[in-house]
C-alpha cells in the first residue's frame, strides 16, 4: 500500500510537488463562492501560503523535503493528540511490520490524577493500512479504550520493545449541552457598553446589566440576554474599540466594571474624597450625557480609581486576608495565561508613558518582543506591583460578571447571559505577543466576495497555526472557550466556519486573491461539545456567508445551533416563511454589522454608507433600488402570513416609515419560527434606526460607540418602551417561548 497522503518518492515535477504539499497542508486547490462560481487557487497564492507555513518552495526537491518532514509523524507509535468520542474511543497505532504480534503496555493518566493500566495485543488484529517508508514497512491498527472512561483531558502513554509514545488524550461527548426538556427560548441582545443609566461612568457596566435584567424579567418571559464580546480591547478610537478585534480574547474589558461596587473603595479615603468632589462629579455627568461612549476618557477615569483601590488592596495582600486568599486562588487558577496578559498590559503602559508615540508592541525595544526573554522576566519582577494590579483588575471583572450571571438566574432567566466569542485578535495585541507560535505570519484572514462584500473582506489578523494547536493538545483553544463561556449559559462563536476552514489572504494580495485552508474540524467540534457539557452552556455557531453544506450537517450532529437572520433566509429571492426555518437554530433580525429593522425600512444604512464615502452616487442609487424590491418582498411575506391587517397598504413605496404594524409583524414573524432560540436586538425592540457598526468605515461613523436610546431607569417608566415590551411578550406567549 502507498504511504498515507500519497507516495513518498520524488515528485515528477514542480507542479506535482506543489499539489501534493497543498493537499497535505490543507490548502484548497479550488472553492465555490456564495453564487456557485468555481475559483481555482492560483499557484502564487498556494506558494505564498506554503511559504508562510515554513515550506521552502524554491524547488520540487525542497518541497518534497517539507512533505517528508511533515509525514514522519505517520510512522510514530501515536499521534501527538487524540480527540475521541466516549461512545467510540478507538485510536490508531503505527508500528514497524516486525512488531505485528507485539503486546503494547499502556498507561492512561486521567485528568484527576488517577492512572489506569491497559494492555493491547496486536497478534489477532488485522491492520487497517500498510506502507513502506524509507525501506521500513509499517502497519497501522485501530485499538479501543474502555467506554466507561470519564470525559476530560487526559494523557495516554504506550510502549513496547523499545518503542514509546505519549499523546494528549481528549475524551468528548457526542453532542453539546442542551437544557433538559423541550424548550423554545427568547432573549434580547444588548451592546453592554451602550447601556445608559443615571449612575454609570459614561459606559454601560455590570450594574447596568443587572438593572437591565430586572427590567426584562419583570416585563417578559425571555430566558437570556445576549452580550457583545466582552474581550479586553485597547479602548482607543477609532481603531481599537471593536469588541470583535480584541487585544486579548481570554480576558475582559475593565470598562464594564462598576468601580463603586468594589469593596476597596470603602477602605480608600483618597478615592472616596475624589469621588465626591464636585469637579469629578461634573466630569462624570459629562461622560454620562455624551451622545457616544468616550472610550479614552472612561478608561483613564476608571484606571485612575482602580489604582487607588489596588493600593488599598495591597494592605490585604500583606495581611493575607480572606479576600487576598480569594485573589491568590484566582491568579493560581489562571496561571501563566493571566501572568502573560498582565505583563503585556504593564509593558504597554510603561512604554507608552515613556514615549506617547508608542502605541503598539511592535514599537517596543526588541528585547521585549517576546514573553520568554530575560528582559521581560526581569521587567515583570521589577514591576511586580503593576503586573499584580492588572491581575487584580481581571479578578474584579470576573467577580462582577459572576454576580451578574447569578442575578439573571435568581430573576428566573433560565439561560442567563449569552456570551460572544470573537473570531479575530489584534495582530499587535496581547494574544499574539504572548503566544506567537500559535499564529501564522505572512497571511491575513478574511472572506471571499459575497452579497455582503462584493470585493471580499480583509480582517487584517493572522490565521491560527492549526498544527501547533494540535500538537499542544488544543490547550489554548479550550481555554478560550472555557474563559469566554464562564459565567454564562450560552456562547455564540463568530464565524463558526473557521473550525472547518478559513480564508487566507497572502500579504500583499487583495481579499479577492486568497483561498481556504482547512483546520481539524472534528477535533475542534468535539472539544466544543466537551466544554459545553462540562460547564452547561448552549453553543451557537454564526454560520453566515459562504457555508459548505457539510458544515451545517456537522454542527447539527454535534448539537451546535445554526444562526439564521431574517434578511438572509430566502428561497429564490423571496423571504422564507417561518415554518421553513430549521429547528436547531437561533433566529434573529440582524447583527451589529447590518441595519436595524427600522434602519432597513428607512434606508439608514445606505444613507450612512453614502455619508461615510463608502459608496458613490451610482452605488447609492443601485442600493436604493435594490432596497425597494427587498422591502416589497418583506411586506408581501408579512401579508401572506396574515401578520398585517387586511386593509394595511400592500405597496412598500407607500410606507416610508417603519410603523408599529410593521414592527409587530417582524417580531411575530421571528417568534413564529420553530427555531429553538430567538434573539431580538435591543435596537429592534425599541425601533432604533442606527446600527452599531458600519463595515468598511473607521472614523467616518461612530462604530461601537452608540448608546441606547433609553436609560435603564427610563425602561421602567417610558410609555413607548412599555408598548414595545408588551408587544414582544405577546408574541413570546403566543408562540410558546416562555422558557
Amino acid at each position: 500500500m502507498h504511504f498515507p497522503h500519497g507516495a513518498t518518492g520524488p515528485s515528477a515535477s514542480y507542479a506535482e510537488a506543489l499539489n501534493r504539499a497543498s493537499d497535505l497542508f490543507g490548502i484548497q486547490s479550488s472553492f465555490y463562492d456564495i453564487w456557485g462560481k468555481h475559483h481555482v487557487t492560483p499557484n502564487q497564492v498556494t506558494q505564498s501560503i506554503l511559504r508562510s507555513l515554513g515550506v521552502d518552495i524554491a524547488s520540487a526537491d525542497s518541497i518534497d523535503r517539507a512533505i517528508l518532514s511533515r509525514l514522519i509523524e505517520a510512522t510514530a507509535l501515536l499521534p501527538a493528540t487524540l480527540v475521541l468520542l466516549t461512545s467510540d474511543p478507538s485510536f490508531p497505532v503505527t508500528v514497524p511490520a516486525s512488531y505485528e504480534s507485539s503486546t503494547l503496555q499502556a498507561s492512561l493518566r486521567l485528568e484527576n490524577g488517577e492512572t489506569v493500566p491497559l494492555s493491547f495485543s496486536l497478534a489477532n488484529l488485522a491492520p487497517e493500512a500498510e506502507w513502506t517508508f524509507q525501506s521500513t514497512s509499517f502497519k497501522r491498527y485501530q485499538l479501543s479504550l474502555p467506554k466507561d472512561l470519564p470525559l476530560g483531558y487526559h494523557s495516554l502513554h504506550l510502549e513496547t520493545a523499545g518503542l514509546t509514545a505519549t499523546a494528549h488524550l481528549i475524551l468528548a461527548p457526542n453532542r453539546a449541552f442542551w437544557p433538559t426538556g423541550d424548550h423554545r427560548y427568547a432573549g434580547i441582545a444588548i451592546s453592554l457598553y451602550g447601556l445608559r443609566s443615571e449612575r454609570n461612568w459614561g459606559c454601560g457596566d455590570f450594574t447596568d446589566l443587572i438593572g437591565f435584567t430586572d427590567w426584562m424579567a419583570a416585563r417578559t418571559s425571555a430566558a437570556f440576554i445576549g452580550l457583545n464580546p466582552l474581550h479586553a480591547i485597547a479602548n482607543r478610537t477609532p481603531y481599537n474599540t471593536s469588541p470583535y478585534l480584541p487585544q486579548c480574547s481570554f480576558y475582559r474589558n475593565f470598562l464594564y466594571l462598576d468601580v463603586e461596587r468594589i469593596a476597596d473603595l470603602q477602605a480608600s479615603p483618597i478615592a472616596q474624597k475624589l469621588l465626591t468632589s464636585p469637579t469629578f462629579q461634573t466630569n462624570l455627568a459629562a461622560l454620562r450625557d455624551a451622545e457616544y461612549v468616550n472610550y479614552e476618557s472612561v478608561s483613564r477615569t476608571k484606571i485612575r480609581f482602580l489604582k487607588l483601590l489596588f493600593r488599598t488592596f495591597m494592605k490585604e495582600l500583606k495581611a493575607h486576608t480572606p479576600r487576598a486568599q480569594s485573589f491568590e486562588a484566582f491568579t493560581a487558577r489562571e496561571g501563566e495565561m493571566l501572568h502573560r496578559y498582565a505583563t503585556y498590559c504593564a509593558l504597554d503602559e510603561y512604554f507608552h508613558k515613556r514615549d506617547r508615540n508608542v502605541w503598539i508592541c511592535a514599537d517596543w525595544p526588541e528585547l521585549y518582543q517576546s514573553p520568554n526573554t530575560d528582559a521581560v522576566k526581569d521587567f515583570a519582577a521589577r514591576h511586580w506591583r503593576t503586573v499584580t494590579f492588572f491581575k487584580y483588575v481581571q479578578w474584579q471583572v470576573d467577580a462582577q460578571l459572576a454576580e451578574a450571571q447569578q442575578h439573571t438566574k435568581d430573576r428566573g432567566l433560565k439561560i442567563g447571559l449569552y456570551h460572544d466569542l470573537a473570531l479575530a485578535t489584534d495582530r499587535y495585541g496581547a494574544d499574539l505577543w504572548a503566544f506567537p507560535e500559535f499564529y501564522i505570519s505572512g497571511c491575513r484572514v478574511g472572506s471571499p466576495p459575497d452579497d455582503f462584500s462584493p470585493k471580499g473582506q480583509d480582517w487584517s489578523f493572522p490565521p491560527p497555526n492549526a498544527e501547533t494547536h494540535r500538537r499542544n493538545g488544543y490547550q489554548l483553544f479550550r481555554l478560550a472557550i472555557a474563559n469566554n463561556a464562564r459565567h454564562g449559559g450560552a456562547l455564540r462563536m463568530d464565524h463558526v466556519m473557521r473550525f472547518f476552514r478559513i480564508y487566507w489572504i497572502p500579504d500583499g494580495n487583495p481579499a479577492t486573491e486568497g483561498t481556504y485552508v482547512r483546520d481539524n474540524a472534528e477535533d475542534l467540534l468535539r472539544i466544543l461539545a466537551l466544554e459545553s457539557i462540562r460547564n452547561e452552556f448552549i453553543l451557537v455557531g454564526e454560520d453566515l456567508g459562504t457555508v459548505e453544506p457539510h458544515v451545517r450537517e456537522a454542527l447539527e450532529r454535534y448539537g451546535i445551533l445554526s444562526y439564521r437572520l431574517l434578511y438572509f433566509e430566502k428561497n429564490e429571492g423571496n423571504f422564507r416563511h417561518p415554518h421553513e426555518y430549521p429547528v436547531q437554530a437561533l433566529v434573529s433580525s440582524t447583527t451589529h454589522d447590518l441595519p436595524t429593522l427600522a434602519g432597513f425600512w428607512t434606508n439608514r444604512d445606505i444613507e450612512s454608507r453614502r455619508a461615510a464615502g463608502l459608496i458613490d452616487e451610482h452605488g447609492y442609487q443601485l442600493q436604493l433600488a435594490s432596497r425597494i424590491l427587498e422591502k416589497q418582498k418583506m411586506l408581501d411575506a408579512f401579508h401572506q402570513l396574515g401578520l398585517l391587517p387586511s386593509d394595511y397598504p400592500r405597496d412598500a413605496a407607500l410606507l416610508p416609515e417603519f410603523t408599529g404594524e410593521l414592527h409587530n409583524a417582524a417580531v411575530g414573524f421571528l417568534a413564529s419560527t420553530p427555531s429553538v432560540m430567538l434573539l431580538l436586538n435591543q435596537e429592534d425592540l425599541t425601533k432604533e434606526t442606527e446600527q452599531q457598526n458600519l463595515p468598511g468605515s473607521t472614523g467616518e461613523y461612530p462604530n461601537w460607540r452608540r448608546k441606547m436610546r433609553y436609560t435603564i431607569e427610563q425602561l421602567a417608566t417610558n410609555k413607548d418602551v412599555a408598548g414595545f415590551s408588551e408587544m414582544f411578550q405577546h408574541w413570546l406567549a403566543k408562540t410558546g417561548r416562555t422558557g
